[in-house]
């Protein structure tokens, strides 16, 4: 048996292309981005036009939520419900929708966490009154009409607005290769920038601005973003905006009161506790949620002390946590072309004036036509009045009334129907003044409508006075105050740190730690089996530490990272990428400016400063250029360089002091000479220089250490080594003549 194919063949590739192609723009057209003439989606629209029909106004009793979302996708909507409920409770909550559309009774959820609302089952709702902006027109002939999904039913294609709503709730969605970010504004000021375009056609967005100054979230945080970025923002359609959370000092303490636009004040403690937890925040010592139904927003920081800077401690927590937040502004929406297209603000609000032209237009043409219609059955009516016994007479006396009525007084059909269609008892009340009356007022409207119809300057006028009623009715002032700042800026993380002395020490195979206090016995410390003390530095949780390597370069890493000395410490070259076979030698610590002599064992140095040994690079930076066989000296810091003195002792006993300012300040290299050493014991290995350090001029004390022996010299004796710097120096006395190191001890 042979049957007749009712399908097409078509290659996979088309099918595929034709099939995401349909989808995307089903989701485009009918899920993700809002009409520019009502501002709403599909959905949207259609939980409010349900809404009305169930009767929900603002006066009536409420209805469970559940019957609503029934009807929304029994009849209009055929999607999951869930989702259709969370749509209508986004459009009840205060803190997510500008001016909600709906008055929800029950648990819609709060701003700590907007989807804690309970199910449909549990709450109530009905239409808010500013509902009637998108409503009050509908059946005045203003809209289109499209059968819905079974055809069964007859649902608007949008609803005729009589405020840029697109503009006044917003809208979020993400489509297929697209998405739709438009921030809510303040109904008065959008209403006046109306006004103004209608006066003012011509008008440019930098005027329109002076009405629309920036979007108007649904919270009293501050809107920081320039002039300049709006200005940018509403001239392309895309963007960002900035706000910041609002705060004050009470009795010592800072007092958050309102949160940046979908923030949540648990997110917000929760991110300021774990920089607490991490010890990033040493300023602060506690934070409460004080909020209630009174304060919706209470937020307290309790500082350290009074001493700290609420003001630095603010700037760091706008920057690192919820309290500041930008947001994305795409302005892209469906035209009244039907097609999505990304709009700066005087498209918008032109686009949508000529929707609204047309809807005013249509709605006078449907008045119109009730007004001539019922005009004309009143001519009927005054004719049937004027002759009622013969009206009569034709009613009881003719087979054909209806016919014989309209040849007889000349009239129309729809007359000699609605003549038929009345009851004699109202005939016969009928009186000619009333119907008179009713006449000249209709004519009168008539006459009105037609004077609006073809004035266009009128028809502007009839907008403008409804967008002023409706601003004055439903309008309010703004929530989200504009004040120009900059972008906040984290603190540096070694102002976040607790200044507390510590112990840095560094091992032989080049493990690191440290040692809270000054007082600490690096060498008495316990260390991996083989492993022992190479050398420790003094410093400060909230300086950096430097290790300095056998090649010559320095890598940094914050002290206050580093582990505690109560194990073994970790391996610096966990943190640090050295050369191969280059080992770790020394440390330095200070802050920035800290000046320090960097010299190697062969005699050369230079003045440093803490800040060019450090950065972040995991590889280091070339300090000190080291010749070949040559090892990095600990460094000697410098106070006061001009009057300073550095001492410079070798092995094989010869000791130099001269000034420090006759070394050159470098970022890094060689250096210069400090003393003289005889090339050939260089090079043999003889001599070395065993140590360097610096001194006060008139109080500096060295402590020499020769094996077991050491020898102190005060600053008198100190001044017979005195010369210049590359010079050869004295020689130290007999015994002390195989100097191990030597330091400063006054």
């Amino acid at each position: 048996m042979n049957l007749q194919a009712n399908y097409e063949q078509i290659p996979l590739k088309e099918y595929a292309e034709r099939a995401y192609l349909d989808y995307s723009m089903y989701v485009v057209l009918e899920r993700a981005l809002p009409f520019i003439g009502d501002g709403l989606k599909p959905v949207q629209r259609r939980i409010v036009y349900a809404m009305s029909e169930l009767g929900l106004a603002s006066s009536a009793k409420p209805k469970k939520s559940a019957r609503t979302i029934g009807d929304v996708i029994g009849k209009f909507h055929p999607h999951g419900d869930s989702a259709c409920y969370e749509a209508m409770v986004l459009m009840a909550q205060p803190f997510s929708y500008r001016y909600p559309l709906v008055d929800g009774q029950g648990n819609f959820g709060s701003p700590d966490d907007p989807k804690s609302f309970a199910a449909m089952r549990y709450t109530e709702s009905k239409l808010n009154p500013i509902a009637e902006v998108l409503l009050g027109e509908l059946g005045q002939g203003t809209v289109e009409w499209n059968a819905n999904f079974d055809g069964t039913l007859e649902e608007p294609a949008y609803l005729p607005a009589r405020l840029p709503h697109v503009l006044l709730n917003g809208s979020m969605g993400i489509a297929v290769g697209m998405a739709t970010d438009i921030p809510p504004h303040n109904l008065r000021e959008v209403a006046a920038a109306c006004i103004h375009l209608l006066d003012e056609p011509e008008a440019g967005i930098a005027e329109l601005m002076t009405h629309i100054r920036a979007p108007d979230y649904p919270t009293k945080a501050e809107i920081i973003t320039p002039r300049k970025e709006l200005t940018a923002l509403y001239e392309t359609g895309s963007g960002s905006v900035r706000t910041r959370a609002i705060f004050h000092v009470e009795d010592g303490n800072v007092v958050v009161t309102a949160l940046p636009y979908q923030v949540s004040p648990s997110k917000v403690l929760e991110q300021i506790a774990a920089q607490m937890r991490a010890k990033k925040l040493p300023m602060l010592e506690d934070l409460r949620d004080e909020s209630d139904h009174e304060n919706l927003i209470r937020l307290v920081l309790v500082p350290r002390s009074s001493r700290i800077d609420t003001e630095a401690m603010m700037r760091h927590l706008f920057a690192t946590t919820d309290l500041e937040k930008s947001y994305r502004v795409n302005l892209n929406m469906i035209g009244l072309n039907g097609r999505p297209q990304v709009k700066n603000l005087r498209q918008i609000l032109t686009e949508w004036l000529r929707f609204r032209t047309d809807a005013v237009t249509r709605r006078l043409q449907h008045r119109l036509e009730k007004v001539e219609k019922r005009l004309h059955l009143l001519d009927g009516l005054r004719i049937a009045f004027l002759n009622l016994d013969e009206v009569i007479r034709i009613v009881r006396t003719e087979d054909e009334p209806k016919t014989v009525l309209m040849d007889r007084f000349r009239l129309s059909d729809v007359q000699a129907d609605y003549i038929l269609e009345t009851r004699l008892r109202q005939l016969a009340r009928l009186e000619e003044m009333k119907i008179n009356a009713e006449t000249d007022k209709l004519e009168e409207e008539r006459a009105r409508i037609n004077v609006l119809l073809k004035s266009p300057a009128k028809l502007r006028g009839l907008i403008k006075q409804e967008l002023t009623a409706d601003a004055e009715k439903f309008g309010d002032a703004r929530q989200a105050p504009l004040v120009e700042r900059e972008a906040a800026q984290a603190l540096d993380e070694s102002a976040l740190v607790t200044s507390e002395p510590v112990t840095i020490v560094l091992s032989a195979k080049g493990w690191a730690r440290a040692a809270k206090g000054h007082d600490v016995d690096a060498e008495g410390l316990s260390y991996r089996e083989g492993d022992q003390c190479l050398a420790f530095a003094r410093g400060r949780t909230n300086l950096p530490a430097i290790f300095i390597d056998s090649t010559g370069r320095s890598y940094s890493t914050p002290a206050h990272t580093l582990p505690s000395a109560r194990g073994n410490g970790e391996p610096l070259t966990g943190r640090f990428s050295p050369p191969a076979g280059a080992e770790f030698q020394v440390i330095a610590t200070g802050d920035n400016d800290t000046r320090l002599v960097l010299a190697s064992d062969f005699g050369y140095g230079f003045v440093t400063q803490v800040g060019a040994l450090g950065g972040r690079n995991k590889a280091g930076k070339q300090s000190i250029s080291l010749p070949s066989g040559a090892r990095v000296l600990p460094p000697a810091y410098v106070g006061d360089p001009a009057r300073d003195r550095i001492v410079v002792a070798t092995n094989d006993g010869h000791l130099l002091m001269f000034s420090v300012a006759e070394l050159p300040e470098l970022d890094k290299g060689k250096g210069n000479k400090l003393i003289d050493i005889p090339k050939a014991r260089l090079s043999s290995g003889d001599e070395r220089v065993a140590g360097i350090t610096v001194v006060s001029e008139g109080s500096g004390e060295v402590t020499l250490f020769a094996g077991q022996r050491k020898l102190i010299l005060k600053w008198a004796d100190l001044v017979e080594y005195g010369g210049n710097r590359a010079s050869r120096g004295g020689v130290l006395p007999r015994g002390f003549r195989r100097v191990d190191r030597l330091e400063t001890t006054g």
